[in-house]
């Protein structure tokens, strides 16, 4: 496949998602999966197929899912019950490492990851 600028884009030659977040209940029953991802070289309402990554969620105790493990350089919060996006930003690489949480001084959580060699710390509300 070729993309807007004529170059060639290597897409895997199975069916997509290529990339899922998938939640598992105590039953080992699935209770939601969403593509994860961005193919942000394919047409706008077609790049949500999912990717790659190097690593894991994080699940904070109000039923948030963090998770960077993507190599479209973006950092994403899931409804943990829905599977719902919640927030995504763009960060200045791809993050390698699975997010942390941490009560700053001042009595705020905070979630960090690392997106190559930077860390990134985001306050929640």
């Amino acid at each position: 496949m070729r993309t807007a600028t004529g170059g060639m884009l290597n897409l895997p030659c199975t069916r997509p998602p290529w990339g899922e977040l998938v939640a598992v209940n105590a039953t080992g029953d699935i209770a939601w999966r969403t593509p994860l991802g961005l193919y942000e070289n394919l047409p706008a309402g077609k790049q949500n197929l999912g990717n790659s990554g190097s690593a894991g969620p994080m699940t904070t105790a109000s039923g948030l899912v963090f998770i960077g493990a993507t190599n479209d350089r973006r950092f994403r919060a899931f409804d943990a019950k829905t599977g719902q996006e919640l927030w995504v930003t763009d960060v200045p690489q791809n993050i390698n490492a699975n997010p942390m949480s941490y009560r700053g001084k001042d009595g705020k959580q905070y979630v960090a990851v690392i997106a190559n060699s930077q860390l990134l710390a985001y306050a929640l509300p």
